[in-house]
């Protein structure tokens, strides 16, 4: 099973907001994507760790309060600008805005290409072998014939 955990936080407020003292991200669309954070707690239930608790809501507060330290992190979060999402006509999945991480961008290709290659024509050697044995065996039952 694949769980996502997405999040959106869409900037609303002018001047500071209510509680005053936040950067103004009227115009701006922060994207979080969590889904490789947490743990199944049954087949259907995956639970956040406190530790990604804290990564997401120090994300948020880093995006939000004007001494924060945001940065978008590759296959983690985003700040889009509406204009972006407009241009993306409007899609809202985060994948689209934070990408993938670094270290998954660095795979190579041909090598992986080749491994696999070599591993898909071993296992079909061994259905060919096993396919073989099947047939040996099946002549060896003899069949009463009429019963």
């Amino acid at each position: 099973m694949i769980f996502f955990i997405n999040l959106w936080v869409i900037g609303s407020s002018v001047g500071g907001g209510r509680w005053g003292g936040f950067r103004n991200r009227s115009k701006e669309i922060l994207f979080i994507d969590a889904r490789d954070l947490g743990y199944l707690i049954n087949r259907r239930t995956c639970e956040l760790s406190p530790e990604d608790i804290a990564r997401i809501t120090g994300t948020y507060h880093a995006w939000r309060n004007p001494g924060g330290s945001y940065e978008d992190v590759p296959g983690f979060c985003c700040a889009a600008s509406i204009e972006r999402v407009r241009a993306l006509d409007f899609v809202l999945t985060p994948g689209r805005y934070v990408g993938l991480p670094d270290e998954e961008d660095d795979f190579d290709f041909n090598e992986r290409f080749m491994a696999l290659r070599a591993e898909l024509e071993e296992q079909m050697r061994e259905e060919e072998r096993l396919n073989r044995r099947i047939v040996e065996n099946l002549s060896r039952i003899q069949m009463l014939e009429g019963k």
